[in-house]
C-alpha cells in the first residue's frame, strides 16, 4: 500500500470527481470493496463516458493497481443506466479480475460519495465518518485513468479531460494541457461567449461561475459550460449571498420542503435545512455548536433550485455556516447508526426533471470526441487548487522545463506536486507557475 501511495503522490493525483482531494490519502487498510464513480450525475457532463468509453483498458489497469496493493475483495464499476445502455454494459457484468458493473438509477445527485455508497453496497455511512469506516475506498473513473498511466509509464499527471458543452454549437470532449487557459481553448474550438452568457467551471448544479477571460483548466476542471445567464443554473450561482442569507432568515414559511427533498435526510442523516434557515446567524456565530449538521451537506443544490417555494436559498445559509465552522474548526463528528427514510425511494429526482428545472435541458446533448489538443503556448498551474496545503515552487524564473518535469513541490501535510504540463520558460508567482512554450 505504502509503493501505490508514494506513485499516487508523486504523479500528482487528485480526486477528479469533485473538490480535489490528493488521491494518496484516501488509501488505508480495511477496505474489502473499491467503488469507481462513473456516475457522473450532473447534467451536461460526458467526460467520464468519453473516457469509459476510449480508454477502459487503462480504467481497469488503475483499478486492479488498487485491488492488488490492498488485496480488495471486489471493484464495482458504478454508472449510470443511460450510460451502461450507450457503453452496452449490464448488471453483473464482469470487466476485469474482481471488477464488476453496478448499473445506477437515472437520478440526481446519485454521484454523491455517501448515496453512491449506499446505493451500491446497501451501507450507510456513519455522520461524520469516512468511507473507510464501512471498509469502502471511492475514486472517480478519471484518477483510476490517471493511476493506470502512472503505474504502466511512470507518468504524472499533465492532462486534463473536460466536456465543453452548454450552449455551443457542439458538445465535446477533448484533452488539454492542465493549466490551459480557457480563453485560448475556446478560440480554438471557435466559441464565443456572449455579455448574457456566463461560463461554469463544472456541473451547472455544483461548478462555479468563472470568469473565463482569466481562468484556466485546473485539475479538478470536469466542464466548461456555456449558459444563458436567464437559466437557473445561473441564476442561483449570481444571487448576493449576504441578501440571500438575510432573506431566508425573514422570507421562509417553514414548510419543511427543503427537508423533506435533501438526499442527505432522505439518507436519514441529521440535516435539516428548513431549520438550519430559521436559525439566525447572529446565534450561530456566538454558538457555532448549533449549526455543526452543516458539514453533512453534500451541496447538490436541490433545497435551492427544486424544493423552496419562496424562492430562497437554503444552500446559501448552509454554505455561510459551513464557512463558519471551518473558520472554528468544527465539523460534525457523530458515532451514531442511521437509516434510510422510507419515502427515499420516491423522492429521488430523476435527472431530466433535473435538467428541466435548471431549465439547461435543451442543450443535454451527447458530447463527441474533440481530440487531444497539446500544442497551447501557455498554461498557467495553480499551486492550491485542491484540497490541502499548496504547492511550493520547485524553478526558478525562466528555467526551460520538459513536460513532466516537477515545477512546484509537495509541501509537509496534505499536499502533491505539480508537473509541467508543456516545454517551455518558467515564471514564477506567489499563486502560479507560469509556463511559456519555447519552439
Amino acid at each position: 500500500m505504502h509503493e501505490l501511495k508514494q506513485v499516487m503522490k508523486d504523479a500528482g493525483l487528485v480526486g477528479d470527481g469533485g473538490a480535489g482531494f490528493p488521491s494518496y490519502a484516501k488509501l488505508a487498510e480495511g477496505a474489502d470493496t473499491l467503488l469507481i464513480n462513473g456516475s457522473e450525475c450532473e447534467p451536461l457532463l460526458y467526460t467520464d463516458y468519453m473516457l469509459m468509453k476510449r480508454e477502459l483498458p487503462m480504467i481497469l489497469a488503475g483499478i486492479q493497481s488498487v485491488i492488488w496493493s490492498l488485496r480488495i475483495k471486489r471493484a464495482l464499476f458504478c454508472v449510470k443506466e443511460h450510460t451502461a445502455k450507450r457503453l452496452s454494459l449490464s448488471e453483473g457484468d464482469q470487466l476485469s479480475a474482481g471488477v464488476f458493473v453496478k448499473v445506477m438509477p437515472n437520478v440526481y445527485p446519485i454521484g454523491d460519495e455517501i448515496s453512491l455508497i449506499y446505493q451500491a453496497t446497501g451501507r450507510l455511512v456513519k455522520p461524520g465518518s469516512l468511507p473507510i469506516s464501512k471498509g469502502v475506498l471511492v475514486y472517480n473513473v478519471e484518477t483510476m485513468y490517471n493511476l493506470g498511466r502512472a503505474v504502466k509509464y511512470f507518468e504524472p499527471v499533465t492532462m486534463k479531460w473536460l466536456t465543453v458543452g452548454g450552449d455551443v454549437k457542439e458538445p465535446r470532449v477533448v484533452r488539454v494541457p492542465i493549466g490551459t487557459p480557457v480563453a485560448d481553448l475556446f478560440e480554438r474550438l471557435g466559441i464565443e461567449v456572449d455579455e448574457d452568457h456566463a461560463v461554469i467551471d463544472g456541473g451547472p448544479s455544483m461548478g462555479k461561475i468563472i470568469n473565463h477571460n482569466i481562468a484556466e483548466v485546473g485539475k479538478t476542471t470536469k466542464a466548461l459550460l456555456v449558459l444563458p445567464k436567464n437559466t437557473r443554473a445561473v441564476e442561483s450561482k449570481l444571487i448576493n449571498k449576504k441578501m440571500a442569507v438575510t432573506r431566508a432568515e425573514t422570507a421562509c414559511c417553514q414548510c419543511t420542503r427543503c427537508t423533506d427533498l435533501c438526499p442527505r435526510a432522505l439518507l436519514g442523516y441529521p440535516l435539516e435545512p428548513h431549520k438550519m434557515v430559521r436559525t439566525a446567524m447572529g446565534a450561530a456565530v456566538a454558538m457555532p455548536e448549533m449549526v455543526l449538521s452543516a458539514t453533512l451537506c453534500c451541496g447538490c443544490g436541490i433545497c435551492e433550485n427544486l424544493a423552496c417555494s419562496q424562492g430562497i436559498s437554503p444552500r446559501a445559509v448552509i454554505n455561510n455556516y459551513k464557512e463558519l465552522l471551518a473558520k472554528n474548526k468544527l465539523r460534525y463528528v457523530g458515532n451514531e447508526e442511521v437509516s434510510p427514510k422510507e419515502e427515499r425511494e420516491y423522492r429521488m429526482i430523476p435527472s431530466k426533471k433535473w435538467a428541466q428545472d435548471l431549465g439547461i435541458d435543451r442543450f443535454d446533448l451527447v458530447a463527441v470526441w474533440g481530440g487531444e489538443i497539446r500544442d497551447f503556448d501557455r498554461v498557467e498551474l495553480a499551486l492550491g487548487r485542491y484540497i490541502g496545503i499548496p504547492s511550493a515552487p520547485a524553478v526558478r524564473d525562466g528555467a526551460i522545463v520538459q513536460v513532466g518535469d516537477i515545477v512546484a513541490s509537495a509541501s509537509a501535510g496534505l499536499s502533491i506536486p505539480q508537473h509541467a504540463s508543456i516545454h517551455g520558460r518558467v515564471t514564477v508567482t506567489d499563486k502560479k507557475i507560469i509556463i511559456d512554450r519555447v519552439v
